[in-house]
């Protein structure tokens, strides 16, 4: 048997993109409880870079990360979601976009930040893809081009979510979480060991970073 292989990248984006192909399911309506749960996590802050991270590999961060940053930009706020898992990118598969050219192409001097963004279908949510692949991914997310590219961001964004790699796995994940106002950890019922959620919990401390809400995936 032959699979349109089209169709089957469409159903494949509505599994994925849930909050874009269904907006009244009742995933949907959890990814609203989410946004406001984190809106009132850092009420009167005035924070607006968040990082989305997990404990391991294969937790679904990068799901939540877009269906958030669709679910926010659905509430009539500019989102700009980057991904900078450096080492396993996948937000330019999930929007089905080019990754020529991203957040590595940008920290290395190659082009522009704003030449860098991708619009979406979705109204007020554009992305930057992780882009040509890179060998020091420490270095680049830890340098000033990055400090930079977030104040630049923010002249621009309402809000901008991080797709990053593990907390655990990386060193460039705490780093980053470091440049961010909170961090989302993301855990997936059934495959997260609970040592390895109290570890991350822990690291984020030690780092002093604020953990603005756990998401249970699945």
């Amino acid at each position: 048997m032959v699979i349109n292989k089209k169709k089957k990248q469409t159903a494949a984006k509505k599994r994925t993109l849930i909050t874009s192909s269904y907006p009244d399911s009742i995933i949907s309506e959890q990814f609203r409880m989410i946004q406001t749960n984190i809106k009132f996590s850092v009420a009167g802050e005035n924070s607006k870079i968040f990082l989305i991270t997990s404990p391991g590999d294969g937790e679904g961060k990068s799901t939540t990360a877009s269906n958030l940053a669709i679910t926010i930009a659905q509430q009539k706020e500019k989102v700009l979601l980057i991904d900078a898992n450096l080492r396993k990118p996948s937000l330019h598969t999930f929007f089905r976009t080019s990754n020529s050219n991203g957040l590595t192409d940008i920290l290395n001097g190659r082009i522009s930040f704003y030449d860098a963004i991708i619009h979406t279908e979705i109204g007020r949510l554009d992305i930057v893809p992780s882009g040509t692949v890179a060998n020091n991914p420490v270095e680049l997310l830890n340098s000033q081009m990055m400090r930079n590219l977030l104040i630049s961001a923010l002249r621009s964004y309402d809000v901008v979510l991080i797709d990053s790699n593990s907390i655990l796995d990386v060193t460039d994940t705490k780093l980053l979480a470091k440049q961010c106002d909170g961090v989302v950890l993301v855990i997936q019922n059934g495959k997260t060991k609970f040592e390895k959620a109290a570890e991350a919990k822990k690291v984020l401390e030690f780092a002093k970073v604020k953990l603005v809400g756990v998401v249970m995936n699945k």
